[in-house]
């Protein structure tokens, strides 16, 4: 993988440590603002925009470059944060980490792995999918009032109930902030990013392109890219591998 744009290196080879650095120590650092956690939203996309490929599931344009990304954003993450739709499709199962990341989590006074939180307002999981499999890591399951009696009915799911009819997003998130959750991890899909980002909460993108078409009728990275004012964005590096490229890119967000 090479640095195209971004600081140090130039565009000489990244050596592991280097790409751990871009994506657990980055600069500028990731700080919470406005009583919310810092929003980063992870995704990959085709050349022309499609976050799926055409059996509708994000891995086939993914590559080994992509999953390193992937390990080290779940890394730097207190929260993975998921919309039921994509936990469905993907077969979300509980957050793993690699011994040496775990390690380095716990070194710096983190919890072991980052907590998966799975946002739905009609509660459509399945008592039985692998989410719920190992009860030593409990996701958290975030909905409204309405939907809070039968989200607890989950096995090994903890609820956190935010607005009284739908999922109020903002909610959601200040109470996370409150728990002492610093970073959120936004894996997706395309209709809780556009809620991110109709409510201004994304703070960061991290998009890998993959270097393919795939046409159709494939989601793309907001389900509803009218909703929400633009927003100005400064990319923080550009890495290329693979042939994919890799972009970190700052939002603006209001301070208040």
């Amino acid at each position: 993988m090479h640095l195209l744009l971004g600081p140090g290196t130039g565009g000489s080879p990244l050596s592991a440590a280097e790409l751990a650095r871009l994506y657990l120590d980055p600069a500028p650092p990731r700080t919470p603002k406005a009583g919310r956690p810092w929003v980063v939203c992870n995704m990959v996309a085709s050349i022309d925009g499609a976050v799926t490929d055409a059996e509708g599931r994000s891995g086939g344009l993914s590559n080994d470059d992509d999953r390193a990304v992937f390990r080290l954003l779940r890394e730097a993450a207190d929260v993975v944060l998921v919309g039921a739709g994509t936990a469905r499709a993907e077969n979300y199962g509980p957050a793993r980490l690699s011994d040496e990341a775990t390690a380095r989590r716990l070194a710096a006074g983190r919890t072991a792995l980052p907590r998966l939180a799975v946002v739905t307002g009609r509660v459509d999981l399945a008592p039985g999918a692998r989410l719920f499999e190992d009860g030593t890591q409990r996701p958290l399951v975030i909905t409204s009032a309405a939907g809070a009696a039968r989200a607890s009915q989950l096995p090994g799911a903890d609820v956190l109930a935010a607005g009284e009819t739908e999922v109020d997003l903002d909610r959601a998130l200040r109470a996370l902030h409150e728990a002492g959750h610093r970073v959120v991890l936004c894996e997706g899909g395309p209709a809780l990013n556009a809620s991110l980002f109709a409510l201004g909460a994304i703070d960061e993108v991290c998009l890998t392109v993959a270097p393919t078409m795939v046409g159709g009728g494939a989601g793309r990275l907001l389900a509803d890219p009218g909703s929400g004012r633009p927003l100005a964005a400064t990319f923080a590096h550009v890495l290329e591998g693979s042939g994919a490229l890799f972009l970190r890119a700052l939002l603006d967000r209001p301070a208040g």
